[in-house]
């Protein structure tokens, strides 16, 4: 008889099923909050740079920052301590432990101080011998242990990444660590990179599989603090909208790492447009920068109300990408709850603002509809803008137009009474 060999995500229908269903609960819409890795990345020389390097005091200020600066308000409530926080070793019971100098009141007090603003707490971990960058992993004989050390930490959501790990132990320890972690009691967001480490997609990745062990797993690269990083990335998740976009959903989610907004990279407008395309993807909006220290017109993008509303809609739905124009005009729509929908007109121009004419109905909304428009940006609301009428925007070159439309009038069928019947299914670019 000859064998079979299972690799990657496919493996797991031999060792997880049927009974790894997540069931937990939590990230019912895509988790917000703050994330120290793109930022300040492994830091650990405190002698030289106390403020910015990876210890409790910086956790503790960025908390401080979400519960006083309005962001906690607007969801952003999860404070996430990314790669480098523990000590080189486990302790002698073979238990993960905090580096004693950089965080001295260990990890247990941090999360009292995080709950005590009516925020929650985020850790890393790695399923492989090292982290990324090279402090103790969890191992598959770990896995248990870890869980139970993160719940009586006080810990609300764990990323657990992949480096130093082969496929067959990937396979082996993501559902292992979701049954863990379920098995603890505590309610705590899941987040995993295994499809980042099999190349995002089938027949090694198993969405289906996926969505039963994960709230939310890295799919693709991370995120560098560059123009050219945010585009791969958007170029990568729209390219396989027809896989990806069905897997997304409350208690599950694509993430394609953190908003870089507010850092050195991007432009206002590159950064409106970061903001706009995470939202239209349903993606988490975990930000990476320095809260201390944000300009008004970052922090204002971040703090859109409207733009969250729409991020945060119960639905669900991730959105797709419906139009490619020769002009390097794209356009964007993401079904929303109570028959409205989001629209971004992104410019990948490089030159100057561009008109750009369409109408409702060549972006398939349906006949006869008649819509209420705001400005996601501006806030301006348009009124009565009907299914045929030809409209134009003026796009900036690397930026967006984001609209809001509420239905006023509807033909008697609505476009997405439920999922199955959303805008933009089935739908690919038209090139025109």
């Amino acid at each position: 008889m000859g064998t079979v060999v299972l690799s990657g995500l496919a493996l797991a229908l031999a060792l997880a099923l049927p009974s790894v269903a997540l069931e937990n609960g939590v990230a019912r819409t895509p988790p917000m909050g703050w994330m120290s890795w793109e930022r300040f990345r492994c830091n650990v020389d405190c002698k030289a740079d106390l403020r910015n390097c990876i210890s409790e005091q910086l956790f503790f200020e960025m908390a401080d920052r979400l519960a006083e600066d309005g962001w906690r308000e607007l969801g952003y409530k999860y404070v996430n301590i990314d790669d480098c926080w523990s000590a080189k070793q486990r302790d002698a019971a073979g238990q993960l432990v905090p580096d004693p100098k950089r965080f001295p009141s260990g990890i247990k007090a941090l999360a009292d101080y995080v709950h005590a603003r009516g925020l929650k707490l985020g850790i890393y971990g790695d399923l492989g011998i090292f982290t990324c960058g090279g402090y103790p992993g969890t191992m598959l004989e770990h896995v248990k242990q870890d869980a139970q050390t993160f719940a009586a930490w006080g810990v609300d959501m764990l990323k657990l990444d992949g480096c130093y790990s082969s496929a067959e132990e990937q396979a082996k320890g993501y559902p292992e660590m979701s049954r863990a972690l379920n098995a603890t009691g505590r309610p705590i967001v899941y987040s995993c990179s295994w499809p980042a480490y099999q190349g995002g997609l089938p027949p090694k990745v198993n969405y289906t599989i996926l969505a039963e062990i994960c709230n939310l797993w890295r799919n693709y690269d991370d995120i560098q603090d560059s123009w050219e990083s945010v585009l791969s990335i958007v170029d990568w998740f729209f390219t396989n909208q027809d896989v990806l976009q069905p897997a997304a959903g409350p208690g599950h989610w694509n993430d394609p790492d953190m908003l870089i907004i507010g850092n050195f990279g991007l432009s206002y407008e590159q950064s409106r447009s970061q903001m706009a395309l995470w939202t239209v993807m349903a993606a988490p909006l975990l930000m990476s920068t320095d809260l201390r220290t944000i300009c008004p017109r970052a922090k204002e993008i971040l703090q859109n109300r409207l733009m969250i509303q729409i991020n945060q809609d119960p639905l669900g739905i991730q959105g797709r990408r419906i139009v490619k124009e020769k002009s390097q005009i794209e356009v964007f729509l993401r079904p929303l709850s109570r028959a409205a929908s989001a629209l971004v007109f992104f410019s990948r121009r490089t030159d100057m603002p561009f008109r750009y004419t369409t109408s409702l109905a060549k972006l398939h909304f349906p006949e006869d509809a008649v819509y209420e428009v705001q400005d996601v940006y501006v806030g301006k609301i348009i009124g009565a803008l009907k299914t045929a009428d030809n409209f134009s925007v003026v796009i900036n070159p690397s930026g967006v137009v984001m609209w809001y439309l509420r239905p006023m009038a509807l033909p008697v069928q609505p476009w997405h009474i439920g999922r199955q019947q959303a805008p933009g299914e089935g739908f690919h670019p038209a090139f025109l």
